[in-house]
């Protein structure tokens, strides 16, 4: 099988992973020079994304090591209460994730029932986010956009209404964002790229014992 795929998420993430102290703390990383002096003699700086893995002369092996100490640190749970404040206002703001869902999923052929039954959320849950009584938290959002094959601008709003965004500085945030860029949603091609990070913790159902 084919694994080209792979190969360009590598190439993804090390062009656009840019959590620069975890990137120090690889062995056999070497610390690029920021700060510089220019021909008019002038002290300078560079922009900071020369310290990203595909600027490293050894980046294939920097990120093997990278890859062998990763273990999935986003964790959370699929959702959060609302805090006051914010029930009070979302009656009347236009925009929320409540009322943004649905017209996103329509797009897609989806509803918020059938986009329910791809995640690995209880009902009951999914029925209290749906209704606005509780906001997900960014795993289920992004679950949520993998298994109804979103586009990332799409991603981008429904994370924007809830207060979030995508991180370069999270290896999952940039792995999902490579998968919805490149529209890899086949399962085992999509299920292979999260192994290879050790992204595990996204809340998508999967059949028993896959």
């Amino acid at each position: 099988m084919s694994v080209s795929y792979l190969t360009a998420l590598d190439e993804y993430f090390c062009a656009q992973y840019s959590d620069y102290v975890k990137l120090n703390a690889i062995e056999g990383y070497e610390m690029p020079e920021v700060v510089y002096v220019g021909k008019d003699g002038n002290v300078a700086r560079r922009d900071s994304s020369v310290m990203r893995l595909c600027h490293q002369k050894k980046c294939e092996e920097l990120l093997r090591t990278f890859k062998a100490a990763l273990a999935d640190v986003d964790f959370t749970f699929n959702f959060c209460f609302r805090p006051f404040h914010d029930k009070v206002r979302d009656p009347f703001r236009k925009y929320t994730f409540a009322k943004v869902l649905p017209l996103i999923l329509k797009r897609y052929g989806e509803s918020a029932e059938s986009a329910g039954e791809k995640l690995a959320l209880s009902p009951a849950i999914w029925k209290k986010i749906v209704r606005g009584k509780l906001y997900p938290e960014k795993g289920t959002a992004l679950a949520l956009a993998l298994v109804c094959r979103l586009r990332v601008q799409d991603t981008n709003n429904l994370l924007a209404v809830c207060g979030l965004s995508l991180s370069e500085e999270s290896v999952r945030d940039v792995v999902v964002e490579y998968l919805l860029k490149q529209q890899i949603f086949n399962e085992e091609m999509r299920d292979r790229c999260l192994a290879e990070y050790k992204i595990t913790s996204l809340p998508i159902r999967r059949e028993e014992g896959v």
